[in-house]
């Protein structure tokens, strides 16, 4: 199973604000929908408030370390090796793991892939991605920085594969 990690960062690594995301980029959006769609996510408690709801079409696997009330269609795991286990034995081919930034730090050692929009901004995050080896990553694909419709900030999506 391919473990894979999906964000956007500012220039700086900002990731969010107070539990949100500090920009609106409906391109951003959409195209984590397309990657993400049919697959389990991986993400931590807090992520999973302030998204405020299921994600239609997808697996949703909360990490915490205590429990708490979820819908019937998010899965509760008490750490990130069993959430991971959940998907493999369930015949996940590519899990995305989706934040927030406690989650990226701890499984950006065992990540194969990055789907990573840059955000052309620096923003007043107070929660960061965590710093990567550009040594031991390789991108695979960048489509040009463009301000899309409706998006607050240009962006430039990249995919980053783990040099074996």
């Amino acid at each position: 199973m391919i473990i894979s990690l999906i964000a956007a960062v500012d220039e700086k690594g900002g990731i969010g604000k107070n539990h949100r995301l500090p920009w609106h980029l409906p391109s951003d959006l959409k195209r984590f929908k397309q990657l993400t769609m049919g697959h389990h996510i991986l993400m931590g408690r807090k992520t999973y408030e302030s998204i405020g709801k299921t994600l239609p079409g997808r697996i949703m696997l909360v990490v915490s370390h205590r429990q708490f009330d979820s819908p019937v269609d998010v899965i509760y795991q008490n750490s990130i090796p069993a959430a991971i286990a959940y998907a493999e034995a369930n015949g996940e081919n590519e899990l995305f793991i989706i934040g927030g930034s406690e989650i990226f730090a701890q499984t950006i050692e065992i990540t194969d892939k990055i789907y990573l929009t840059l955000v052309l901004t620096v923003s007043k995050a107070d929660v960061f991605f965590p710093r990567i080896n550009a040594a031991d990553w390789q991108t695979i694909t960048t489509l040009t920085a463009t301000r899309h419709e409706g998006d607050e900030f240009v962006t430039e999506f990249k995919i980053l594969q783990r040099k074996h």
